[in-house]
């Protein structure tokens, strides 16, 4: 939408590297505010996880989920310990996972702490997962705790701007022609 930029998936590549984040296959990019006053971004990944039932989508363990971030972060910290960049733990969520099976979209927010710090303004992933028939788009808004309520509105944007190609929206699927 108007008043954003992106960052194609090499170039942003080298700035999650930078900031002591990995990236791989899925990685798409990165789109940041053209607004100077705003200091947030977004990554933005494709899953090819395969079609999702709504069933599951709305029954996805938060507590399982957050315990595969906190590993998952714990882990990326390997990385940041290369690059010089303080590590971090995912601590608690900002909000539990809810999934609108109207839009097939769900959404979470999680905090990140510098470990062992005292930040006085936590980092938050404000995640967006965007379901199609043979996966789903992620966007992960990164920005602090006391601007997540004023940023949510951009991320919700975003999110409603995404849509799938005729033939690979979630509505698309047909469980009687799908490759078993």
């Amino acid at each position: 939408p108007a008043g954003y930029g992106s960052v194609p998936p090499k170039e942003g590549a080298a700035v999650m590297d930078m900031l002591g984040n990995q990236t791989d296959e899925r990685f798409i990019g990165l789109i940041f505010p053209e607004a100077e006053e705003s200091s947030w971004f977004v990554t933005m990944d494709y899953e090819p996880s395969g079609y999702i039932k709504d069933d599951d989508a709305k029954d996805w363990d938060a507590d399982e989920l957050l315990q595969n971030l906190k590993d998952g972060t714990e882990a990326g910290n390997e990385h940041r310990r290369e690059m010089g960049v303080s590590e971090i733990q995912v601590t608690r969520w900002v909000e539990r996972p809810a999934y609108d099976a109207q839009t097939h979209r769900l959404v979470w927010s999680a905090e990140a702490r510098e470990k062992g710090g005292q930040d006085t303004d936590p980092t938050v992933n404000y995640n967006t997962y965007v379901l199609g028939r043979e996966g789903y788009v992620s966007l992960n808004l990164i920005t602090n705790s006391s601007t997540v309520e004023a940023d949510k509105p951009s991320a919700h944007e975003l999110l409603a701007a995404v849509n799938f190609n005729e033939g690979e929206r979630y509505t698309d699927f047909n469980a009687s022609t799908a490759l078993r």
